[in-house]
């Protein structure tokens, strides 16, 4: 991603984010500040994962955390130190082959399936990949001139944003890896939560019209948004409502007890195909135990919290259940209207525990619409209109995935804080589950 891939969100509320108009000295030593947060912040989500933790690989769509340390290593590498710091070169030339996820342009990758057997180089080598990374970009950043630094801040920035995305990845890669152990072992401790009454279902109206979704032209280096968040467009949106906070386990529940895995007319063709071939009758992680439903969770087994956004469900599961509830669920542009202007305050990631959704407080208005679990919309992800990607290899980071996909909302409680706001577009296939996602109704007005 390049310059003209940073579009606005303001940043000016986020730690170690300069706002724009500020002098070039701030900004660098906002950046720096901010890189030495984000890094640190990796390796303390890695801490408490041994070494045989940090190899498993339980699904092809999921990686080893030791592979996400050194990626997240590999992006500044490749893109800020190979071409910007003179005589830079990795500790192994192999590093730039086993650490590519995608990036066709830059060259082969290691098949993706296959992280799990990466057992060399070891972690304490990964380990000093990461250091030798941070101690050069932190050279870079400290004695690049101003045209050289306003030149590599963009990727800089794009590089710190990209590894809060495999903080997430770490957390929920290593959550289906853990899930599979007969143990049921914890990766992190649970954290507290203060009980609070149930919050009711009820829906709120908004009037709809002509909007404009989609991120601002960037002001300033502080400034960022993802390419696929722009460009700013007009939509027309019919008067719509939305629920006032995701859809809770308890009642997906009752979804489950009314029968919905086995009602097919409930279900897109695709979903009911997946819930048959797959034997769908539950969401990812949940266990019927002779106490009652459990769930497993990043601090080992649980009893089900019926008040707690129901998480882990895919885009058929969501989809099935709105059906089932007389409602739909919301389109991207609906739900980034609801959202503009809202404070991002939520529950997201900001330590290595509690890393679970938590019920809804009282309140009024909308609640929940950033962090604890990602909400399905009912749009395909798609480029808007005007989108172009960058060239090069940067270009591949989000373009090459607008098809077969759908857009997910709002962030979870496994989003790292300060990453997020209203025009963030994530995207997964509609069968992926292993991602905090749930599900927010919607209805016509």
């Amino acid at each position: 991603m390049s310059t003209a891939m940073s579009r606005a969100a303001s940043a000016a509320a986020r730690p170690g984010v300069t706002p724009p108009g500020a002098e070039p000295d701030a900004v660098r030593a906002s950046l720096s500040a901010r890189f030495e947060a984000v890094r640190a912040f990796t390796a303390a989500l890695a801490e408490p994962l041994s070494a045989e933790d940090q190899l498993l690989q339980s699904m092809a769509d999921a990686s080893p955390t030791k592979w996400h340390l050194a990626h997240t290593s590999w992006f500044f590498d490749v893109f800020v130190l190979t071409p910007h710091l003179p005589g830079w070169a990795p500790p192994d030339p192999a590093f730039h082959y086993l650490y590519n996820s995608y990036y066709n342009a830059h060259g082969p990758q290691f098949h993706r399936p296959s992280r799990g057997l990466i057992s060399r180089p070891s972690l304490a080598e990964v380990r000093a990949y990461r250091g030798a990374v941070e101690e050069a970009v932190r050279r870079l950043m400290t004695e690049a001139s101003g045209a050289r630094f306003a030149e590599i801040a963009p990727l800089i920035a794009l590089g710190l944003h990209h590894e809060q995305q495999h903080q997430e990845l770490i957390c929920t890669d290593i959550k289906h890896a853990l899930s599979v152990n007969p143990l049921d072992p914890a990766a992190y401790p649970a954290g507290r939560t203060a009980p609070a009454a149930p919050v009711p279902l009820r829906f709120l109206g908004l009037p709809g019209g002509l909007v404009e979704i989609g991120a601002r032209a960037a002001a300033s280096p502080a400034d960022f948004s993802y390419d696929n968040e722009g460009p700013r467009h007009a939509v027309m949106l019919r008067p719509y409502a939305l629920a006032n906070r995701p859809v809770t386990n308890g009642e997906f529940l009752a979804f489950i007890e009314a029968g919905g895995y086995e009602t097919a007319s409930l279900w897109l063709s695709d979903g009911w195909a997946e819930v048959q071939r797959e034997g769908r009758r539950h969401p990812l992680y949940w266990r019927r135990t002779e106490a009652g439903w459990a769930e497993f969770t990043l601090a080992g087994l649980a009893t089900l919290d019926p008040d707690a956004p129901v998480c882990h469900l895919g885009f058929y599961e969501a989809d099935a259940f709105a059906s089932f509830s007389g409602a739909r669920l919301p389109t991207e542009a609906e739900w980034e209207h609801a959202a503009a202007g809202t404070s991002v305050d939520g529950h997201f990631l900001s330590r290595p525990e509690g890393i679970h959704p938590r019920p809804a407080a009282p309140g009024e208005g909308l609640l929940q619409l950033f962090g604890d679990v990602w909400e399905w919309t009912g749009s395909a992800y798609l480029p808007y209109p005007g989108y172009r990607a960058a060239p090069g290899a940067v270009g591949e980071y989000n373009g090459k995935f607008m098809s077969g996909q759908m857009v997910l909302r709002g962030g979870a409680c496994s989003t790292p804080e300060g990453h997020v706001r209203a025009s963030y577009r994530n995207f997964f296939p509609p069968s992926a589950r292993w991602q905090f996602s749930g599900l927010r109704l919607a209805r016509d007005a």
